[in-house]
């Protein structure tokens, strides 16, 4: 719980009081690699505090999987539109190695910080900071070519590349495996 209070404290301003208070709406689980976090169809009604290990969302499209993001340590994963809506989830995510998650539960969550501004604003830069990278993911899809998907993700995120295998990577990215080869092929020649 300890590198959840730091992640907390880097993100906005935050009491011994307020940490107290955030207790019961937290619970520790670990999921196996490929175990589901959360299943397509399913409402999301928590955010995941990622403590060790990495996970990924993604679509099943006629038996073809197209990873939508990863998420790493210290940081949160959830699909943000069915945690918003109360709607299902339009995407599954999974471990992808052993995970250690933190989870907030949304109703405790949201009765906690009806009563506590700390704990309200806690909510808001959560939300913030996960629309932002997706909103970075998804410009990098609509601005740039696969080539320099790839460099700004050597560069930004460069754990994706060290730790997401090849296919997993060539499917966010949005290209074939072998057309990923291809491209890092001819950037190491260069």
């Amino acid at each position: 719980m300890e590198n959840l209070l730091k992640y907390i404290r880097s993100l906005t301003s935050f009491s011994d009081e307020s940490w107290t208070l955030l207790q019961p709406a937290l619970s520790e689980k670990q999921y196996k690699k490929n175990e589901l976090i959360l299943k397509e169809g399913e409402v999301c009604k928590s955010l995941f505090y990622i403590n060790k290990g990495y996970c990924k969302s993604y679509y099943e499209i006629e038996d073809v999987t197209k990873n939508v993001n990863f998420f790493f340590e210290n940081e949160i994963a959830t699909n943000i539109n069915s945690f918003g809506s109360g709607k299902p989830s339009e995407f599954n995510m999974a471990a992808c190695e052993e995970l250690h998650v933190i989870i907030f539960d949304k109703e405790k969550l949201f009765t906690i910080a009806e009563q506590h501004i700390e704990i309200e604003s806690l909510g808001r830069h959560c939300i913030r900071q996960f629309a932002s990278k997706q909103e970075e993911f998804s410009n990098l899809f609509k601005l740039y070519s696969a080539q320099e998907r790839l460099e700004y993700i050597e560069r930004k995120y460069p754990e994706i590349l060290q730790r997401v295998p090849l296919i997993q990577l060539a499917s966010f990215l949005g290209v074939a495996r072998e057309t990923l080869s291809r491209i890092r092929k001819r950037r190491i020649s260069q």
